[in-house]
């Protein structure tokens, strides 16, 4: 007899201690892609006991494990999982909930009610919108921008949901010079096409320029108009001007899209919420869970101010699919692409449910101040400079030639103290610090300085 609670108590017992060894742990894996592919081993005729799979799963996989949900993981803005959150998981794979509907699972549904009145309260965005729970911000920008096609051409006088889009009247995709890739792969998910972009400049700090966005939307011809609009610009944190985007969006018969994968979690505090004003004149919002909400992956938002057009762009329905009829409470699958989903719902609900709206202030205040800390470390630092002004978590750091940089990107991840990665911004290679984890202290902020500067002084050295 398999014994499953000895099973998931020793699990248990692993996954603790893996988190208790974080804080002192080395960010980089110790092995390759390759090397735990071969640690895996073949597979083999017959069964094999569960105690011996997990044993030989651990021991094959834990060599190359990032410490991703770690104090000192600074890479593509990765939050880390709050401990409610992560319990609130593990209970939920064990549950096994499909969240498709009340009639698979009232409780699944039920909590995704919940947890997405308590974002839209913290998020400062209307009661009344749709939540539809992703697997994060690319499917949260496809659903908007989804929703955003049916309404478009509606509003001309065209079914896509019937018709598709042959024939169809031809749909522009207004976007900032600084939108994150992910806008662009969903226009081409929909069928939209990148010829469809229509490109605003963006600002000396990345922000969309909003006098140039008005000017664009004023000079075209009538036609059906989506806008995309970005808080928090994943190099620099900038945040478009979301007032003057909404004003001009309605002027237009447009439909305003923000994508704020991590940047709309400004709205919780008093101290960055300004970056966010007019947050409510959208018409969809996509954000992250498992970035600065610090849940596990995959977790993100798919926010509608119209539940009746979310859900024709989405929902559908088949003979077979008991729950499914005329007039219930639309959830759940009703919002997403997917029918068979997890119930991610549970750990969103956990995480609020253990920090309350104090906690989640005090999580993104949190994070904004070690940035600050790091920039203000990093500035001090011969030939060092942030080039960015920290108006969120995001700090871009020069710290020599496009070849220098590259080399201490490479010399940083193998030191294994801290993880963060490079980018080119507006033609130059930068180091890119991105700070949204739970854990991360003033301290973890001082040691990303010191090897920062330790490994370039190496460097440099070694090079004269």
């Amino acid at each position: 007899m398999v014994d499953l609670r000895g099973a998931l108590a020793d699990a248990a017992g692993r996954i603790a201690e893996y988190r208790e060894h974080l804080p002192m742990a080395k960010v980089t894996p110790i092995a390759h892609r390759r090397e735990v592919r071969l640690a895996l081993g073949e597979l083999r005729d017959g069964p094999a006991p569960l105690d011996d799979v997990i044993a030989e799963l651990v021991e094959a996989a834990s060599p190359g494990l990032m410490a991703s949900a770690g104090p000192r993981y600074f890479g593509f803005v990765t939050g880390g999982s709050l401990d409610a959150a992560l319990v609130a998981d593990v209970l939920a794979t064990g549950w096994d909930q499909c969240a498709f509907n009340e009639a698979l699972s009232p409780a699944a549904i039920a909590v995704e009610d919940v947890a997405g009145a308590w974002l839209k309260d913290i998020l400062g965005l209307p009661s009344t919108a749709s939540v539809g729970f992703v697997t994060g911000a690319q499917g949260a920008n496809t659903v908007g921008l989804a929703a955003a096609r049916w309404s478009v051409l509606h509003r001309h006088g065209w079914d896509v949901g019937r018709d598709g889009l042959a024939g169809a009247p031809g749909v522009r995709v207004v976007v900032g010079a600084e939108r994150h890739a992910t806008i662009d792969r969903a226009v081409r998910l929909l069928g939209l096409g990148e010829r469809s972009l229509e490109v605003v400049p963006a600002l000396s700090d990345g922000a969309m320029d909003a006098g140039a966005l008005v000017e664009l939307l004023g000079a075209l011809e009538p036609g059906p108009t989506i806008v995309c609009a970005q808080t928090g610009n994943v190099n620099t944190g900038a945040c478009d001007d979301l007032a003057a985007a909404g004003a001009a969006a309605r002027a237009a018969g447009a439909w305003l899209h923000v994508d704020g994968a991590f940047g709309l979690w400004a709205a919780a505090s008093p101290r960055t919420a300004s970056l966010v004003d007019g947050v409510e004149l959208a018409d969809s919002w996509a954000c992250d869970g498992h970035k600065w909400l610090n849940v596990p992956y995959d977790s993100g938002y798919a926010f509608c101010a119209h539940p009746d057009v979310h859900a024709t762009a989405l929902a559908y329905t088949a003979d077979y699919l008991t729950g499914q009829v005329a007039g219930r409470e639309l959830g759940g699958g009703d919002f997403v692409p997917e029918s068979s989903r997890r119930a991610r719902g549970f750990a969103t609900w956990a995480a609020l449910r253990s920090l309350g709206r104090s906690g989640v202030t005090e999580l993104v205040d949190g994070c904004c101040a070690v940035a600050r800390r790091l920039a203000a470390g990093l500035d001090e630092l011969d030939g060092v400079e942030v080039v960015n002004e920290v108006v969120l978590n995001q700090v871009l750091v020069r710290v020599g030639d496009a070849e220098l940089t590259d080399r201490l990107e490479r010399a940083i991840q193998d030191d294994g103290t801290c993880w963060l990665g490079a980018t080119t911004w507006r033609g130059e290679r930068l180091l890119r610090v991105a700070v949204s984890n739970w854990s991360t202290t003033e301290t973890d902020a001082d040691l990303v300085v010191e090897t920062i500067g330790r490994l370039r002084a190496q460097l440099t050295a070694a090079s004269a």
